[in-house]
């Protein structure tokens, strides 16, 4: 992850140092060579995807009409703003990522997406559940959302919901839930201790899917989210009232544009979809976003 970056440029190397400088710990490494079961650890996939998508977002170099970003993607997000600086921004998200883990320890917490499935019958499954604590995480589109808890209790819910399919996530804690109540109140101490400013461009909360142009309104966010389902449909959709005509995903992977075709499916102009994770893919946004392409 961000290997080819960098491998190629200058600006990787020096972010990717600043990165183990201030975290005290190789994340180049653990990017680069693992362990999987290493990365997967929220405390270091946390800045690992920040340090990545940073890159990217600087790499290609264009200011956009708005940003938001999936969970710690809102991170990212304001980093690419201004209203946080990147040293900042890694030190909270390694805390974030540590305090998420020691809520609820390794291998007691699940999360599952579910496909297909209608919001009545999640909601039905989940009250039934008798195992353990169990809620809704990510709303992330019409056809996919996200549940998550105590584990034997989302294996529970799943098994409710007879022939739907079901896709357990390779994270390590339960995020987004009432569970990570706790790793909530604690990041928000660090949080009122980090200077934020307002945002170059406007961002798209995950917590109340809206727009914010303030630096104390993104502090707020933040230290919401924690516990607080990820409304990302809801985001998306700001995107079809603002007339977006370009959506470019930062950093490893095409997860957001899968969600952004399918919430834009029936729209009657769906945004273009771009992204950037690696040199190839920056020049081929470049081209399209010049008109080259």
């Amino acid at each position: 992850m961000g290997r080819d970056f960098f491998d190629r440029t200058a600006l990787a190397k020096e972010l990717f140092q600043t990165a183990d400088d201030v975290l005290g710990l190789k994340i180049s490494e653990i990017c680069f060579s693992g362990p999987e079961e290493k990365l997967k650890l929220t405390s270091f996939t946390q800045p690992a995807l920040l340090t990545v998508s940073t890159i990217a977002f600087r790499l290609l170099g264009e200011e956009p009409s708005l940003a938001a970003g999936h969970s710690l993607g809102e991170y990212s997000a304001l980093v690419a703003a201004g209203a946080l600086t990147f040293e900042d921004a890694l030190r909270v998200v390694h805390k974030r990522g540590r305090y998420m883990q020691e809520a609820v320890p390794v291998g007691s917490g699940a999360m599952a997406a579910i496909l297909g499935a209608s919001v009545s019958d999640i909601e039905s499954a989940l009250s039934r559940v008798g195992s353990g604590t169990v809620q809704i995480a990510n709303w992330n589109s019409e056809d996919q959302i996200v549940i998550a808890g105590h584990k034997e209790a989302v294996d529970e819910a799943v098994a409710l919901m007879k022939g739907i399919r079901a896709v357990v996530l390779p994270v390590s804690a339960p995020f987004h839930t009432s569970l990570m109540k706790g790793a909530e109140e604690r990041l928000a101490v660090d949080l009122d201790g980090i200077d934020f400013r307002d945002p170059l461009f406007p961002i798209i909360t995950n917590v109340d899917a809206r727009i914010i142009r303030r630096a104390e309104e993104a502090r707020n966010a933040l230290k919401r989210q924690v516990s607080r389902p990820v409304l990302w449909q809801r985001s998306m959709m700001i995107l079809k009232k603002e007339n977006i005509e370009t959506v470019v995903e930062m950093g490893p992977g095409r997860v957001l544009l899968g969600l952004m075709k399918r919430i834009s499916r029936g729209w009657p102009s769906p945004p273009r979809l771009l992204n950037v994770e690696d040199q190839e893919t920056i020049e081929k946004c470049r081209q399209v976003l010049s008109g080259r392409a």
